[in-house]
């Protein structure tokens, strides 16, 4: 049996490194392996995971040795952190690995959606001329509004403000007054009042009972017409049949959605057909560099509790 069982990808120098010192079993395929992770639970004392890998009580029922659970990412979604810490199971997320990567990816993705022309290539190749049709929009003097002011939405803050933004955020969980807010010169608003003065939108919360549907259709038609939404948080934090709608009659001037409700996205999904749409296969924070700082970071915390812990 396998003390640790990793589910899903992980860079291959962490998992070289674990293999060296522990009985390391890595296969990017498990998560879509019931079977053959179940014969795999029992002996294990560490499962690593990205955000599929369902870990709940059905899961820790079939592993009475975990002692570990390492997350490669930040969203806990997909673990029960009460079964955990009932089972006394130590979660040790990602944090901080991959937030560069994901600001990056926001502010790409809103550029691409403000200008417009980079949706230009089969037109162009088709010998058709669009220069009319596809006019874009500047970032300089722009509103965005984040989301949730936490790690990557402070990283997102400075950039946005490079392009001449002016930055608003809404954090429930940050003060009037928190020193964050003079420091990173962005301004702080309440949820409704960001949806009415935004021209870019972009989330950053976690997926909880209250942040289900945050973003639905009353909240939708509350932004201002042209706007864009951006969501490289959790599938759930946006009313995709709002959003589609929004899109189709012009409300919205633009969504990108890297996750999604139901992941990985079916053939036979709604979105097609719909304009100024930009879909991604939840890979916001993912790149070589935050791939390998993900690696070391998850590897490196399961190691510390597993020799903690003892050879069983």
């Amino acid at each position: 049996m396998a003390d640790i069982v990793i589910t899903e990808f992980m860079n291959i120098e962490s998992v070289d490194a674990l293999k060296a010192e522990f009985d390391t079993r890595y296969d990017p395929n498990l998560v879509d392996q019931p079977d053959a992770l179940a014969k795999l639970l029992p002996g294990c004392r560490a499962i690593i995971v990205r955000n599929r890998t369902q870990v709940r009580p059905s899961l820790l029922a079939q592993a009475p040795k975990l002692l570990v659970v390492g997350r490669l990412g930040v969203g806990l979604d997909n673990i029960d952190m009460k079964a955990c810490a009932d089972r006394k199971v130590v979660v040790v997320p990602a944090t901080g690995a991959n937030d560069l990567a994901v600001a990056e990816f926001v502010i790409g993705g809103m550029l691409a959606l403000l200008k417009c022309a980079y949706t230009a290539t089969e037109s162009v190749v088709r010998g058709e001329w669009p220069r009319t049709r596809i006019v874009g929009r500047e970032a300089a003097a722009r509103t965005l509004g984040i989301v949730g002011f936490g790690a990557i939405g402070r990283q997102i803050a400075p950039r946005a403000k490079a392009f001449g933004m002016t930055v608003i955020a809404y954090d429930p969980y940050l003060k009037v007054g928190d020193p964050v807010w003079s420091a990173q010169g962005v301004g702080q608003a309440t949820l409704d009042e960001l949806i009415g003065a935004a021209d870019v939108i972009t989330l950053h919360t976690p997926l909880t009972p209250e942040t289900r549907h945050l973003m639905n259709a009353a909240r939708i038609a509350r932004m201002r017409r042209g706007a864009i939404l951006i969501n490289a948080a959790r599938g759930g934090v946006v009313d995709e049949a709002a959003v589609i709608a929004a899109l189709r009659s012009g409300h919205l001037g633009g969504a990108l959605l890297d996750t999604f409700e139901k992941e990985p996205v079916t053939k036979d999904n709604p979105f097609a057909g719909v304009p100024n749409l930009i879909l991604t296969p939840h890979l916001a924070g993912l790149t070589e560099e935050a791939s390998l700082r993900t690696g070391i970071l998850i590897s490196g915390r399961v190691r510390e509790v597993l020799l903690k812990a003892g050879r069983p």
